[in-house]
């Protein structure tokens, strides 16, 4: 397995010496004179490690660490800090670094925080044949992943359409912002709309805005979201949703990359990049007459079909020990690692929620868990159930009990907040607020 290091320093002596102590059989080190040129390199080329001065003319080492963490969240961050700026690296700290070293390097120390992240996998690095585990955000060694993540590299210098199939819960939208993020318009914005949740009486003026007065309640000119995009690019989630009286309009601007406000004269000239995204068979509807056929010819340029959790198995270790990572670090845990026998139920359990609903049993399962591992004990009895694990109350199969039970252990591990009780349960605090009701538990 191979390495890349990218260390930043505007000294260049600095920079010689940390490469020249760094680099090995493993670890090949890159470097760059400034926070701008870090940041050139680090959305051309996969890093796995970043060691930034924090203290450098133009953008600081810790400007770095905010923009490098927004398109790759995981990659762990060392900062090298003079005495007098250890409180603001400390702060730094804070919003995601590693660690910080205080200049002139003490060199072994810095070996052994290097080692010390290739022991506890917090980097991952490449397998045998110098593929990534993890591009941006998104993480995965299997085939299928491998494939999404290539196309992804051709598709993202492109202003060509994409269209992004998937089921509920297998990343769609981060797989977008993966392709705006290593594209040329990454300095621009990335604009998601959800076109489950606009009402479609507003639709038209959420996508174009309005002038005032256009309608009654149009007191101010509004500018749309497709303008607010501009240079950038635009994402419609579960655009097999939006409403079908305005997709001759959607396919207007996307012929004529033109707008009009509503209630406005003028046409508006936007130059952005379409991503969409849905869950739905748009052929099937297009088929049915439930989808015009140009907009789906407009949008589907090129397809990227994300795979779900069950066809990429091997990736479930890798993405719990993500969220392990992650989830110990939000709730100030030190949980170690998973019993075999609950790597073996995740991995066997076909998760029709997908990486979001293994999201949410981590959650839980750390939240709730009182040792230094996850067990069995730990995972909700949906999966106990499917590991062949006796659930620990008889009536385990009466469906309103267990419900009431799970709920009733989600709200008492929350103290009883609606709103964390839902986020453990992976459902609205609505949907919460209405299953209390219904099983008399409002007033407890």
């Amino acid at each position: 397995m191979s390495y890349t290091i990218l260390a930043v320093d505007d000294e260049i002596n600095s920079l010689k010496v940390l490469s020249a102590a760094l680099s090995g059989d493993r670890i090949r080190v890159d470097t760059a004179r400034s926070g701008e040129e870090a940041f050139a390199r680090f959305k051309e080329k996969h890093y796995d490690l970043v060691i930034s001065d924090y203290k450098m003319p133009g953008m600081s080492g810790e400007q770095l660490l905010e923009k490098i963490k927004t398109i790759t969240p995981g990659i762990p961050f060392v900062l090298l800090t003079a005495y007098g700026t250890i409180e603001l690296a400390v702060n730094a700290m804070r919003k995601g670094a590693y660690t910080y070293l205080t200049k002139p390097v003490n060199l072994e120390l810095l070996e052994n925080v290097v080692q010390e992240l290739l022991l506890s996998g917090q980097i991952l690095s490449d397998d045998e044949s110098g593929r990534h585990f993890q591009f941006m955000n998104i993480i995965g060694k299997s085939k299928p992943m491998q494939e999404v993540f290539s196309l992804i590299r051709r598709v993202s210098k492109t202003d060509a359409n994409i269209l992004i199939l998937g089921e509920s819960g297998t990343g769609k939208e981060m797989v977008a912002r993966a392709i705006h993020y290593s594209s040329l318009r990454v300095d621009n914005p990335f604009i998601p709309i959800d076109c489950t949740t606009i009402p479609s009486e507003l639709m038209e003026s959420e996508l174009f805005g309005h002038e005032r007065g256009a309608f009654t309640g149009a007191l101010d000119r509004k500018i749309g979201l497709i303008e607010m995009a501009q240079g950038g690019t635009l994402f419609f989630d579960e655009v097999g949703d939006i409403d079908y009286a305005l997709e001759k309009k959607l396919l207007r601007f996307l012929q004529e990359r033109e707008i009009r406000r509503v209630g406005g004269k003028n046409k508006i000239q936007v130059n952005v990049r379409v991503l969409s995204a849905t869950n739905r068979d748009l052929e099937a509807d297009v088929e049915k007459g439930e989808f015009r056929s140009d907009l789906y010819y407009r949008l589907n340029v090129i397809t990227i079909r994300i795979p779900p959790l069950r066809e990429r198995t091997e990736d479930i270790p890798l993405l719990a020990k993500h969220y392990l990572d992650h989830f110990n670090a939000k709730n100030k845990k030190d949980i170690r690692g998973f019993e075999p026998e609950v790597l073996k139920v995740i991995k066997s359990y076909d998760w029709p929620g997908n990486v979001r609903e293994l999201e949410n049993v981590l959650e839980r399962a750390v939240i709730l868990c009182n040792y230094d591992s996850i067990n069995m004990e730990c995972l909700p009895c949906k999966l106990k159930i499917f590991g062949e694990d006796e659930c620990d109350q008889p009536g385990e199969f009466n469906l309103p009990e267990t419900e009431k039970r799970i709920i009733t252990k989600a709200l008492d591990a929350t103290a009883w907040n609606q709103s964390r009780a839902a986020v453990l349960l992976g459902i609205s605090r609505k949907q919460l607020r209405t299953k209390m009701k219904n099983l008399d538990l409002m007033n407890r």
